[in-house]
């Protein structure tokens, strides 16, 4: 499908986001090795998430899924209560599900084959299936090419101490769940912090997870086999989501947008921190917490932004807003220089060449560099046709750029979108009524 917009007038208003993606699929995860039930209201019910409650009903899981509450109930009745799949486990187009269910897997006792759709197919698995095999487990790429499908096959697990050679929060939750099932402490050290949520969660359902800096990075490690216990969790507005309503309201002329309950979790909010170093308007206000996930109401207003450079420890707090840093960065005066993102090669498309290539056909003077990207900001953009890649980020990204070009955009395979937030369209238009 695809799907043409035109520049837009001022946004104005207030909106609440879909549910954090990543918590949405913890909270499944965890709720289904807990005993008891864990309720998950303000769920995000797209379709990665919903590609993690179906895998693990295939493992025996019972779930409820309340659309119209966004609430998601899942029954676990415990760490080893699992049982076989009967046919292929399928992540869809989740990454998240992939990797992380990957280290619950490699801890039972029977045999699973793990896939997804060609993106998840194309993407590295090796990442984690050096540790798990470093671990005992028997993890092997049918193809042969170190990406999906995996057979797996269950093995007792030892205890290691992993040094990551990429900060990935997929990489490090995999190893550390497949650390609940070890025969001794587990841990993992990535070069630089990359989104807790994994830790923060595991913690609040019983595990004994710790996580400290150290001289080689930052080490986060978990003691085996405790005894977790379901969860009641609010699940706060993606950061992630908020990111577009962010970038369009500081690009659209007379915008003033709220965005309501939005997790502000340090090693997620890197965006606040770059709209900032850019010089726009952006407030947090009213201030929450719940289970260690910091939130708030964030109010933005546009206004005239300079260049900067994103780079280094930054980077893991931002990775899947650099499309739409880069959208910023083509209106802002000046130079942006994106570096050290080399990950965005292995997202659900190489995201170095499509937002360069999208931004571009709109008129941007963008360079793609080995990692990342350098963009002259400042000139005007023009509407242009352009190839989403059937990836969710970047179809969003790119409509936000076409609400403050010139002339009409049309965004080729626009339903990707409804990976990770299937209202974005209705929602940015209901700010433009």
């Amino acid at each position: 499908m695809n799907r043409t917009i035109h520049p837009s007038g001022p946004l104005r208003g207030e909106i609440r986001i879909p549910g954090d993606k990543s918590i949405s699929h913890r909270a499944v995860m965890f709720g289904a090795l807990a005993e008891g039930m864990t309720e998950a209201s303000h769920f995000l019910m797209s379709a990665d998430c919903l590609s993690t409650i179906f895998c693990f009903e295939k493992l025996g899981v019972r779930t409820e899924i309340d659309r119209d509450a966004d609430t998601v109930r899942v029954y676990g009745r415990g760490l080893h209560s699992l049982t076989a799949p009967d046919s292929v486990l399928y992540t869809g187009n989740s990454g998240t599900t992939t990797r992380l269910i990957s280290g619950i897997l490699a801890g039972q006792a029977f045999d699973s084959v793990l896939t997804g759709d060609s993106s998840v197919c194309s993407r590295p698995m090796n990442r984690v299936i050096r540790p798990l095999t470093g671990m005992g487990a028997s993890v092997r790429s049918k193809n042969n090419n170190g990406c999906c499908p995996l057979h797996i096959s269950g093995r007792n697990l030892h205890g290691i101490d992993y040094m990551s050679p990429v900060a990935s929060a997929q990489v490090k939750s995999c190893i550390l769940l497949a650390g609940l099932y070890a025969d001794a402490e587990t841990s993992v050290t990535e070069p630089a912090l990359s989104r807790n949520h994994t830790e923060l969660m595991l913690s609040g359902f019983g595990a004994c997870v710790r996580s400290d800096k150290t001289n080689d990075g930052w080490k986060a490690s978990i003691q085996p086999e405790p005894s977790l216990k379901g969860q009641s969790l609010s699940v706060p507005g993606d950061i992630s989501s908020a990111a577009y309503f962010i970038a369009a309201a500081l690009l659209v002329p007379g915008s003033e947008v709220l965005i309501r309950n939005v997790g502000i979790n340090p090693t997620r909010a890197g965006i606040i921190e770059v709209v900032r170093s850019m010089g726009g308007s952006i407030e947090l206000i009213n201030k929450t917490a719940q289970g260690g996930e910091p939130a708030a109401d964030i109010l933005v207003r546009h206004s005239p932004l300079r260049g900067t450079v994103i780079e280094g420890d930054h980077i893991p707090a931002l990775i899947d807003e650099l499309p739409v840093c880069a959208v910023m960065a083509a209106f802002a005066d000046g130079r942006t220089e994106i570096r050290d993102a080399a990950e965005l090669k292995v997202k659900e498309s190489d995201r170095i060449s499509s937002t360069t290539e999208a931004l571009s056909s709109m008129g941007c003077h963008i360079t793609a560099t080995d990692d990342g990207m350098i963009i002259e900001g400042g000139r005007p953009l023009h509407g242009a046709e352009i190839d989403s890649r059937k990836d969710h980020r970047i179809a969003m990204s790119m409509a936000v750029a076409a609400l403050a070009a010139e002339g009409e955009t049309t965004i080729r395979d626009a339903e990707c979108i409804d990976i990770s937030y299937p209202e974005f369209y209705q929602d940015m238009q209901s700010l433009a009524e």
